[in-house]
């Protein structure tokens, strides 16, 4: 690459000694421009003639008379920074560092004077971040920074340069790597360490970068470093005696002996569970490798840019960043890889490799990718010779990087790959890319057998042939290429009335109108922000404006009108959700332009094999049949890796921009109901602010107006983003992190707080997820169908007046009157305004909570009606935790009675020989009847009311209506139905069912706090035991509370003698069911008195002081009934408090292999400023913060449990799934047919056994011994000692376990039922 000699560019300049106090850079794009570094290391453009040029920057040249007074004061500042810096590192490294006197020696002069920004004459120049490539240019100035400013740079430097553990810590540099030059004025080597000692504000600032400096620099290698940073002089501190010493040395023996063996054995491996996730990948600090928002910010840009065709702003943009040395610093190579990826579709090598030195002017190192755009380039030009090529390949093995990597890892776009490999042959004209050589996956011994071992599986298949499904994929395909779907509204079955039509062509008018003046508004903004540059604190919106049609953007802006609440919604959630449907829109248009779906078809397709009935049967899971697939079908664009994910900031933003478009331009005119009014254009839309939870926020509220015309219009359509649907096909098998779910849109497989990374981060760590994606993929897999006679009576009953009973919404017809309330009215009195104000409040309230509701009834009843006659599958993700969720957010098997009701199994089995009575016994936990009874005791009282079941399933609405009184009425319904069915077929055992059939785990929580405690007590309490009768834990909590009570009432406590006869099991279960999650006393106190309140005979004076007796009687009552229980939940408390106090998240890894971390960290609020107002978010997820101790603790216990329970199911499910049955969950409670219900309860009993016969807390507990106690202090003195040494011991110190035999949960009838 070519650049304009120093030479070219002085002839413009009218005077030479001018040009000589000047550094003049010639960037890549605008050779010809002459720019000058500012100090602040900005880069400003010169432009005009010689003589304004002289004008401009005579500030360089003047000479600075005060040039002496300045630096003496300099020479003091710096003098303050080092002896504050020396003091740090004194207490960073807990070492004796000699003192000594500091001395200043004048600088000479020589009595003209020099710049400020000059050194003194014959002192050696300082390196400066000049690009090489304009070295010549750097030559030409001789202007400098100050002497203060040198010496600052290089303490910077001798604190960031990492230590090979010897030599000068300011010129040691990377292990292997040339040392770097460190040019410090003799004047300056003479500064010395100051006698004073650290202060307390100066440990506490510093406290953060000792932490750093300790993770990256081993104890032994600090002294020399330190010796190389300052110079120090022969005179010592006293050396203490040699008695004193010994006796040091033996304190510090005996308080380090307890944790000897501790420290010994981190060096062991944690244990063959945590291996298999790789273990020691896991153990690096997440923290410091933290997605950098900056770094996403600009990449996200970038690739917006180029996706929207502004390539010059693209390159603009980059070359803007990369001039600055502290801009350069927050990019990467991935960052300069969109432009060679561009600049290779173009075929200009010479601009690959302008990118290529750039890089290295950035201290980067080019990647694969850098490799396979300048390989495509190449392959691209037919100019490229074979010299030039193998050039590029024998630089690509210097650095490290092979070819089989390259087309292994590397994400290829349209024909990227073709063009790489007509390269690559060239020089190789036999080479083929390599298969992925990936080592074989070590399983967690839970599931070791079940994939090493698959000679007896029998995989289900699903009731299609081949062809059926490859056209439910093209439908799907073609829905979500849409990226919305308009459906019909179940509200269309009211009759159309006069008024009803003219509303609907009121709105439907107003929208056409609004559509247009949108589009216009959108135009005119995009031609506002065209011209204005980003700046570093803030990107330039127009690229996220110009990655959709405009049309695009108009339709989801008329969408969010349609749906918004009638009371409005808060600035921010609006603009996020706007922000977001714009990038799920970008994503799919990204698929579709890379030429990524007709790779998906053929995949796909082929894919379809496995799960047609007309197919041969595989021995394969899904995900590694469709890896198999993706390695056969090798050519063409790759099927992952397309999305950049937008910060969150940036959606916000991009939302706020679509929203001030709307409130500013959406208008209607104020008579268009009521012709008395004077006609003039009003907003529909309104930016006000209100009061929630003690802080003021920006709303947007729609006019009534508005409200008025829709809520008479009654519409009959509802348009939802695709994802919202159920899938029409299959789920796309999850193969990795960043790839299945849905066959377009972007799904992510953990669900997150929005802006967190650290449980992306930490799954892309692990090697083998196998398990735990192969379990999300079979829920998937499961097919569903709508029991349309239950749905058309929920229907009916919608569109009458609803059912608080039955739980279906009443329109808003049924809200309650508002008072006519007037403020100023003379009439009233103070007291009877405030009642007034007081039930329009309520009233007002009420109204917002019956539209809310009504308004997620109808979207879930719509849903169910449009796929009333389709087949569909629900793809799942999960948490954090890994509780896995349907990704669809409205209609699924984890919502209310009635969608769990409207939801069977769309491929059906015979029932069998015990097939009806599991369908029986299931009708009488619905109802919630006979809890404490036998399955036989239930199984009678079942052949008891087969007359009221029956009456039920003939006349649900006007028969005896017994099954309205059921806990779960929708689904007592639906299952009286299916009996009905069954008995009056031919043969009840082969009549073909297709109900789901539940098994609920009794108190699931407690039974895996029993089990790992091995907790008598507990595990029989919680049927862990076997028994004849189930054992219910809130009757015996119950029982417990009222002997408690009872004793108390009999010494005179007045409010245990006022709670005689009160105490149920209604009133402690929620207490005992959530005890086990974390509920604090407060939280629990709060659940008692609601249940108090619930009371009607209870006098209210006594609901406080009754609810604060009650839970400390409940919490002791449950201490004394788990044991065990309290003890490991006090562990996991204690552990979790020392371990975020130490500065650490919490993390560990489950039994299969799943890392998990606790996103708790102290909030902090970032503002968004925009033209309607400003936005302060609460961001406690942010890495870079310190974890919040509180949430740590509190948080820890519960998670833990709930990623057991996890953990079990998944078991539970990849078994059910080899041995071909249809397995469904919701979390603790499996679903399957009625024929399978024992063969599933058998394997839900043998996993739980074989999960808790792990050491799971010794496992634990040494995963967080070597994950936060693997490096220690060496003084025992030392404050920080002491608390890690007690927190290695707490970790260590495993709660001890009971006799209860695991055994026998195998024989436990009410372990689930």
């Amino acid at each position: 690459m070519s650049l304009l000699r120093v030479s070219a560019v002085a002839k413009r300049l009218s005077r030479r000694s001018l040009f000589e106090r000047c550094v003049v850079r010639a960037p890549l794009a605008d050779l010809c421009q002459v720019r000058v570094p500012t100090r602040d290391g900005a880069v400003r453009r010169i432009s005009g003639t010689s003589l304004q040029l002289q004008k401009r920057n005579v500030k360089f040249v003047i000479l600075k008379r005060d040039s002496t007074k300045k630096r003496d004061l300099e020479q003091s500042q710096l003098l303050d920074v080092l002896e504050a810096r020396i003091q740090q590192l004194q207490c960073d490294i807990v070492l004796d560092v000699p003192h000594t006197k500091l001395h200043f020696l004048k600088a000479p002069s020589s009595g003209q004077g020099f710049l400020s920004s000059q050194g003194p004459k014959g002192a050696p120049k300082e390196k400066t971040d000049t690009p090489k490539s304009q070295k010549t240019l750097k030559e030409a100035s001789k202007s400098q920074p100050s002497r203060s400013i040198k010496k600052l740079t290089q303490e910077k430097h001798c604190l960031n340069a990492p230590s090979s553990g010897r030599g000068d810590l300011s010129s040691q540099g990377p292990k292997g790597a040339p040392k770097e030059k460190t040019d410090t004025p003799k004047s300056q080597e003479t500064l010395i360490e100051s006698k004073s000692q650290p202060s307390r504000w100066i440990e506490k600032i510093t406290q953060e970068k000792k932490k750093k400096l300790l993770k990256h620099k081993k104890m032994k290698n600090v002294k020399e470093p330190i010796a190389g940073y300052v110079k120090l002089s022969s005179t010592k501190k006293p050396v203490a005696s040699k008695e004193r010493r010994e006796e040091d040395a033996q304190t510090a023996a005996k308080e380090q002996a307890p944790v000897g063996d501790l420290q010994s054995s981190l060096s062991q491996p944690v244990s063959q569970r945590t291996s298999s996730s790789n273990p020691l990948r896991l153990l690096e600090d997440t923290q410091a490798t933290a997605c950098d928002v900056i770094q996403q910010s600009i990449h996200s840009y970038l690739e917006a840019c180029v996706f929207g065709g502004e390539v010059g702003r693209a390159h603009r943009f980059l070359l803007s960043q990369h001039r600055i040395s502290t801009r350069r610093k927050q990019l990467n190579t991935d960052i300069y890889n969109i432009m060679m990826r561009v600049m290779a579709k173009q075929g200009t090598l010479n601009h690959i490799g302008r990118l290529f030195i750039l890089l290295e002017e950035a201290s980067l190192k080019p990647n694969l990718g850098s490799y396979c755009s300048a390989l495509e380039c190449m392959g691209r030009n037919p100019k490229s010779t074979l010299k030039v090529i193998s050039r590029c390949l024998s630089q690509m093995e210097k650095d490290g990087l092979s070819l089989d990597d390259l087309f292994s890892q590397c994400v290829f776009r349209q024909d990227e790959r073709d063009m790489v490999l007509k390269a690559v042959r060239v020089v190789q004209p036999d080479y083929r890319p390599g298969l992925n050589a990936s080592p074989t996956p070590r399983f967690s011994p839970l599931v070791h057998d079940l994939y090493t071992q698959r000679s007896g599986h029998h995989y289900p298949k699903l009731n299609f042939t081949q062809k059926e499904l490859q056209e439910r994929f093209e439908r799907q395909l073609a829905m979500e290429q849409e990226c919305s779907i308009t459906i019909d509204s179940v509200e269309t079955a009211k009759p159309v009335t006069e008024h009803m039509a003219r509303m609907r062509k009121m709105l439907a008018d107003q929208r056409a109108q609004w559509q247009k003046i949108l589009l216009q508004a959108l135009r005119e903004c995009k031609k506002t922000l065209a011209y204005t540059e980003p700046k570093v604190s803030r990107l330039n919106l127009y690229p996220y404006l110009c990655v959709l049609e405009d049309r695009d953007y108009v339709d989801i802006m008329l969408q969010c009108v349609d749906n918004m609440p009638l009371s409005g919604e808060s600035l921010k959630w609006i603009a996020g959700g706007l922000g977001n449907s714009v990038y799920s829109q970008y994503c799919v248009r990204q698929k579709c332009r890379y030429q990524m779906m007709e790779k998906l078809r053929h995949v796909y397709n082929d894919y379809t094999g496995l799960l047609a009935k007309d197919t041969k049967d595989y021995d394969v899971v899904p995900s590694e049949h469709w890896r198999n697939l993706e390695t056969e079908h090798n050519s063409g664009p790759s099927l992952q890796g397309f999305e950049t994910q937008w910060p969150s900031n940036v959606c916000l933003e991009l939302g706020i921009i679509m929203v001030d478009m709307m409130v500013k331009n959406l208008k209607i005119n104020s008579d268009i109901l009521n012709s008395a009014f004077n006609m003039k254009r009003i907003p529909i839309l309104y930016h006000m602010y209100a009061f929630r939870s003690m802080r003021q926020i920006g709303f947007i509220k729609p006019h009534p107006i508005l409200t008025q015309i829709q809520r008479e219009a009654v519409e009959t359509k509802l348009t939802f983003d695709s994802y919202v649907m159920p899938m029409l096909c299959p789920p796309v098998p999850w193969t990795s992190v960043k790839f299945g779910a849905y066959l377009l849109t972007t799904t992510a497989l953990m669900r997150t707080v929005d802006g967190a990374t650290q449980h992306k981060e930490l799954l892309e760590k692990c090697q083998n997820l196998s398990p735990v994606l192969d379990s999300l993929n079979q829920l998937g897999n499961c097919a569903w169908s709508i029991n349309k006679p239950l749905l058309d009576i929920i229907i009916s009953i919608f569109n009458d007046r609803g059912s608080d009973k039955l739980n279906i919404p009443p329109p808003l017809s049924e809200a309650p009157q508002k008072p006519d309330f007037n403020a100023i009215d003379p009439d009233c009195t103070f007291t009877e305004k405030a009642q007034m104000k007081k039930e329009l409040i309520n009233a007002k309230k009420k109204y917002s909570e019956m539209h809310s509701l009504r308004m997620d009834a109808l979207y879930k009843l719509s849903i169910a009606n449009h796929m009333r006659d389709e087949v569909f599958w629900f793809p799942h993700n999960m948490d954090f935790r890994g509780r896995t969720y349907p990704c669809p957010p409205y209609f699924n098997h984890l919502g209310s009675d009635v969608t769990r009701a409207l939801l069977v199994f769309a491929d059906g089995k015979p029932l069998g020989p015990k097939g009806m009575d599991w369908l029986k016994i299931h009708l009488v936990n619905l109802t919630g009847l006979k809890k404490r009874s036998s399955l036989d005791g239930r199984l009678e009282y079942a052949n008891s009311i087969m007359e009221d079941v029956l009456d039920s399933a003939d006349n649900p609405l006007n028969g005896k209506k017994w099954w309205m009184d059921a806990d779960e009425p929708w689904q007592a319904l639906s299952c009286c139905m299916e009996i009905a069915k069954a008995v009056r077929s031919p043969d009840p055992t082969r009549f073909i069912s297709h109900f789901p059939v539940h098994q609920d785990g009794s108190c699931n929580g407690l039974q895996h706090y029993a089990a790992l405690g091995r907790d008598v007590i507990g595990a029989t309490s919680v049927n862990l035991v076997p028994s004849d009768v189930p054992q219910d834990v809130y009757s015996g909590v119950a029982q417990q509370v009222e002997e408690f009570r009872a004793h108390d009432a009999q010494h005179g406590l007045k409010i245990a003698q006022v709670l005689e006869g009160l105490i149920n099991r209604k009133l402690v279960k929620q207490t005992v069911m959530t005890v086990v999650y974390g509920v604090t006393r407060f939280g629990a106190r709060l659940q008692i008195e609601r249940r108090l309140k619930e009371v009607d005979e209870f006098p209210k004076d006594d609901v406080w002081e009754a609810s604060h007796y009650l839970v400390r009687k409940v919490f002791g009552s449950l201490k004394e009934m788990f044991t065990g229980t309290r003890e490991i939940q006090d562990w996991l408390t204690e552990s979790a408090k020392l371990i975020s106090k130490s500065g650490h998240t919490v993390e560990w890894v489950t039994p299969l292999g799943l890392p998990i971390i606790q996103p708790y960290h102290r909030s902090r609020n970032q503002l968004v400023k925009s033209p309607m107002q400003q936005i302060s978010l609460k961001i406690n997820h942010d890495g870079k913060e310190r974890p919040d101790t509180v949430k740590q603790k509190n948080a820890f216990p519960p998670n833990f449990i709930h990623s057991l329970d996890s953990t079990h199911m998944m078991l539970t499910a990849l078994h059910c799934y080899s041995a071909g049955l249809t397995f469904v969950s919701v979390h603790d409670c499996f679903w399957t047919h009625a024929l399978d219900v024992d063969t599933m309860n058998k394997v839900c009993r043998e996993q739980f056994v074989a999960l808790h016969s792990q050491p799971i807390l010794q496992e634990l507990s040494n995963f967080l011994v070597q994950k936060y106690c693997s490096s220690s202090a060496t003084e025992a003195n030392n404050k920080r000692y002491q608390e890690h040494r007690r927190l290695m011991q707490l970790l260590a110190k495993v709660p001890q376990t009971g006799d209860f035999d695991l055994q026998q949960v195998k024989d436990s009838t009410y372990f689930f039922s």
